[in-house]
């Protein structure tokens, strides 16, 4: 299954688990019911205590709360959903155009790779079986032909061994790197599952006098998390846009006939560990944008984690291709 199928998994979970705010709003009205009565009766009583006029627009709160609570799903998750999943739609459409660009220069720049490598005469025969026949027919039989050839099957052989090593550290970071995405997304998925369902009962909490900045903390932290997906997404188009950029400065200097092109794929590795390591940063930056509380310690563990993980990640894969290049060079 790809990635983009999990995604769409987990926005299926999300909708198919909000029928259970119904189950919780029937708890919240009686929760709510009583806070309303004790919270009307406190106020009636403190201002006749006082000898004042009793002021009914403070007793319209829980009245509000509680039709709020009545039709959670529709007038509050739906409000909500429907203002903020514009922003999500949008982001994802720049992170689409930004991935199919870079495709497409990716597929261009492999093109022109080989191109610049069959038009080197040391590298075209690694690569091209064409090249290579041509080579061994030039060759005779005598001895020195014969350690000639055996060194060109060496080399070869070598030459396709550091690749698919490089490939399969290639394919290793980008699972990491789609892993790392979907960690966020799955955690985001839980956070408004649970925010959504025991919704009615923090705004039924709310009602009683003392509790009324749990209202406030739950909206909050709801528009918070439901950030996390755009944020990630603006990061993982920068990241493309970045990549993309450094695509068509390869594409130019492949267009010089007499340039020879590095197939290390560096630039490419690093910037999957500076994705790996970016994705985990994604809940500090929605936390700049509207500021909430409650998964700090939690979000501060998954960054240190993650800090640990990639610095780990660097270290395996600069330690393996430095061994790789310098046993290739001797």
């Amino acid at each position: 299954m790809e990635p983009s199928n999990l995604h769409e998994v987990l926005r299926s979970v999300y909708e198919e688990m909000m029928p259970m705010c119904a189950d919780m709003a029937a708890v919240a009205k009686g929760v709510a019911g009583l806070g309303a009565l004790f919270y009307v009766a406190l106020k009636v009583w403190q201002s006749l205590s006082r000898a004042e006029s009793i002021d009914l627009f403070p007793m319209l709160r829980p009245f509000a709360i509680g039709i709020c609570i009545m039709f959670f799903t529709t007038l509050v998750l739906g409000s909500f959903n429907g203002v903020m999943s514009p922003i999500v739609q949008g982001s994802h459409s720049m992170l689409e155009n930004q991935v199919l660009d870079m495709n497409e220069l990716q597929q261009k720049k492999d093109l022109l790779e080989r191109e610049a490598m069959l038009r080197n005469p040391e590298m075209a025969y690694l690569i091209s079986n064409e090249e290579f026949d041509k080579k061994l027919e030039e060759l005779g039989w005598s001895p020195s032909d014969l350690v000639t050839m055996s060194g060109m099957y060496i080399e070869r052989e070598m030459f396709a061994i550091k690749k698919d090593i490089r490939d399969g550290f290639r394919e290793f970071l980008e699972i990491l790197f789609q892993s790392a995405a979907l960690v966020i997304d799955t955690i985001r998925t839980f956070f408004l599952i649970v925010l959504s369902i025991l919704g009615p009962i923090a705004f039924a909490i709310s009602v009683w006098d003392g509790f009324q900045t749990t209202l406030t903390q739950w909206l909050t932290r709801y528009v918070s998390v439901y950030l996390w997906l755009p944020v990630a997404d603006i990061f993982s188009a920068i990241l493309a846009k970045i990549q993309a950029l450094i695509l068509e400065r390869d594409i130019e200097m492949l267009a010089d006939p007499t340039f020879i092109p590095d197939t290390s794929n560096t630039v490419y590795i690093i910037y999957m560990v500076i994705g790996i390591i970016g994705y985990f940063t994604v809940p500090t930056v929605t936390g700049w944008v509207i500021q909430a509380g409650g998964a700090g310690n939690f979000m501060r563990n998954v960054n240190q984690t993650a800090t640990k993980s990639g610095n780990v990640a660097g270290a395996a894969v600069g330690s393996a291709t430095g061994n790789i290049s310098g046993r290739l060079l001797k």
